[in-house]
């Protein structure tokens, strides 16, 4: 699959040929200098107004649907207030990129020797040529580090639990299915042909449990297919979401007919590692990314600080009727409903073993995941971001075959659908798919046990049915 430009990712499964492709190729931003990941405390993120419109194409030259398929540049006056903006201030630009979704021009700088970033950012706030400025904020994926030796994960598989041969299956290890009605649902939506941009790491898009899931990637850090395909953390969030156990081999997911768009914004902190970090740019190119895709849900399996730039990409993209699933950073991070959960509209997800009693976020089960880890292997994975990716799921199963539903009527629907189940660690409570499909659908249900009280929960709508649960 060719890797196609910032512009060009929403034909890209559409086959836009590679000579489009190439004449775009001289629109990417150039990439942050590794000190600005390094030591982003020296940068700042500046934006212009840029009211540019885009070039016409010409007639036939994009497929029908593809909105605003010309190339957004950047105005002569908006290049003309930057580089004043750069004498006056003393500014260094290390990168820029015309956002078109906002109107503006991006531009990161870099702080001057001696001035702290506080004061630069202030006095830029003051100056009527400058829309917006703020901090290059930084921003980490929630899984938990320690998931191998977490004392209520599961443990990893051994040599004689993997499958051995053609007809063996991991899905007998995939607890969290059974806990969250996922077969049962799957008689009823597999998730067909809805886009989800999962905005983290690269993936191992060649995991034979990924095939013909991922449409299309793009890589905002740092292009080198070797790293893309080597990253921990997204492979194990796309697995959770679309992996497809094809002849009844490898590994299930939640919503194994999606379609997957992956966009690298973060990095790993170190090799082979689920730890991955990304900022403020990274982050702000995949979600134009994924407004300029189309796509129908964004999983973003991180967390951070609040960040205007980025609620600004989001609740544009919410207007557009793309619905965002987050992670709820851990309690003992002190950041518990910061970005992205703490833009209105975002579902905010909690792994259920972590969340008080008193929780109103959407909890799905987050410890002992079994999911895909780069070189075509598999392993289990705790955090957060893995009950993100399994919402997320959940709410391509609510959308397939063309439903449209708003943002608020999923939560609704994701709230409503809660259960409770029995783990090694306790009664806990999850969103379930079953009711949750059931509901989105009005006239079809299953039948959902509480395991905690052995009390059949099914809606009393439509028929009933039980899926074999192996």
């Amino acid at each position: 699959m060719i890797r196609l430009p910032l512009r060009l990712l929403a034909v890209a499964a559409l086959g836009l040929t590679a000579g489009c492709a190439l004449r775009q190729e001289a629109m990417r931003p150039p990439e942050l200098p590794v000190q600005a990941r390094a030591d982003p405390e020296r940068f700042v993120v500046i934006t212009v107004r840029n009211d540019l419109q885009p070039a016409v194409p010409a007639p036939g030259s994009t497929p029908r649907g593809y909105a605003a398929a010309g190339v957004y540049g950047v105005s002569a006056s908006t290049r003309t207030v930057t580089r004043s903006l750069e004498h006056d201030y003393s500014l260094r630009e290390v990168s820029a990129w015309p956002i078109e979704s906002l109107r503006v021009n991006c531009v990161v700088v870099r702080v001057p020797d001696l001035t702290p970033r506080a004061t630069l950012i202030a006095r830029l706030k003051r100056d009527s040529r400058v829309e917006s400025v703020q901090p290059l904020n930084g921003f980490t994926t929630e899984t938990d580090p320690g998931a191998g030796t977490h004392p209520k994960a599961r443990p990893a598989p051994s040599d004689a639990q993997a499958p051995s041969s053609n007809s063996r299956t991991y899905l007998p290890l995939q607890r969290n299915l059974k806990e969250l009605g996922v077969l049962q649902a799957h008689q009823l939506s597999q998730g067909a042909a809805v886009r989800i941009a999962v905005i983290d790491t690269g993936v191992d898009y060649r995991h034979p449990d990924l095939r013909g899931r991922v449409i299309a990637r793009l890589d905002f850090v740092d292009r080198r297919t070797d790293h893309f395909t080597a990253d921990r953390h997204g492979t194990q969030v796309a697995g959770v979401i679309a992996a497809t156990a094809e002849d009844g081999r490898g590994l299930l997911g939640v919503a194994p007919e999606s379609r997957l768009m992956i966009l690298k914004a973060c990095w790993p902190l170190r090799d082979d590692a689920a730890e991955a970090a990304c900022n403020s740019f990274t982050l702000a190119q995949a979600l134009e990314a994924a407004i300029a895709a189309h796509a129908d849900v964004v999983n973003l399996s991180l967390a951070g600080p609040p960040d205007p730039l980025l609620a600004r990409l989001i609740e544009y993209g919410m207007r557009q009727g793309i619905i965002y699933v987050g992670a709820v950073a851990p309690a003992s991070s002190g950041e518990t409903h910061s970005f992205p959960v703490d833009i209105p509209g975002v579902l905010a997800v909690q792994s259920a073993e972590d969340a008080a009693a008193t929780s109103r976020d959407l909890l799905a089960p987050g410890h002992g995941i079994l999911t895909l880890v780069p070189g075509g292997h598999y392993d289990f994975a705790s955090g957060s971001s893995l009950a993100t990716a399994e919402v997320t799921g959940i709410v391509a199963l609510l959308l397939a075959d063309g439903r449209r539903l708003a943002g608020p009527r999923v939560e609704q629907i994701l709230t409503h659908s809660s259960r409770r189940f029995t783990t090694p660690a306790g009664v806990i409570t999850s969103v379930n798919a079953c009711a949750a499909v059931a509901d989105a659908m009005e006239r079809t249900s299953c039948r959902v046990v509480d395991e905690a009280t052995g009390r059949d929960n099914t809606s009393s709508r439509g028929h009933e049915f039980l899926a074999h649960t192996g």
